[in-house]
């Protein structure tokens, strides 16, 4: 059972990779297909952290590794959705450069003082995770979303400040951190209570 959560990780990258062709080959029942892969991506991001909690194998390294998976599963997602719906994305090509560019910057900070990339894993990424998961189905189904789209727009450029503040409190690296007031008590010494089931 230690092993099950990079499987589970890995498992999430071969469904972004594999989403790609599909949607460039225009499978058949594409979007059912896509769905359910999405549904089963997302799934696996939520069980690998609490499978690696309950072993006792929640590393540093396995967070950072799920950090980044996290990020190429949902940019192929989003590939193989723009192939099939591009004029949404043309439409809302700005909002989607500005809320690129606020996912650049937390990691382009948390090099810039950590030498390493971003795995804070707070609870409001993770509300926004959902956000994003109703927004690409919504976009699958019909190639288009006005109302979650913009709920999914702002909430993700709160989240993302909300990260930068954590990264700039924090005196060092340090993975599972679920608020901004929970880096405030990490940067006092204070010890943080963190959710077993999602925050280590």
């Amino acid at each position: 059972m230690r092993k099950v959560p990079i499987a589970l990780i890995f498992s999430r990258l071969a469904i972004g990779i594999a989403l790609v062709p599909l949607s460039i080959l225009h499978v058949r029942h594409y979007k059912v297909v896509a769905i359910v892969l999405l549904s089963v991506g997302l799934l696996t991001d939520i069980f690998d952290g609490i499978i690696a909690r309950k072993y006792q194998v929640s590393t540093q390294t396995l967070r950072r590794l799920d950090s980044g998976i996290d990020q190429i599963f949902f940019v192929l997602v989003a590939i193989a959705t723009y192939l099939q719906c591009p004029e949404f994305f043309k439409s809302n090509a700005t909002k989607l450069i500005i809320l690129l560019g606020t996912e650049a910057l937390t990691y382009i900070i948390s090099y810039v003082k950590f030498k390493k990339e971003i795995a804070t894993h707070t609870i409001g990424a993770k509300i926004w995770t959902l956000l994003l998961f109703g927004t690409l189905v919504q976009i699958i189904l019909q190639c288009q979303s006005t109302f979650l789209f913009e709920i999914f727009f702002w909430m993700g450029i709160i989240t993302r400040m909300e990260i930068i503040a954590i990264i700039i409190t924090l005196k060092e690296w340090t993975n599972d951190v679920p608020t901004f007031y929970h880096s405030i008590k990490l940067r006092q010494g204070k010890q943080i209570k963190r959710n077993k089931m999602f925050n280590g």
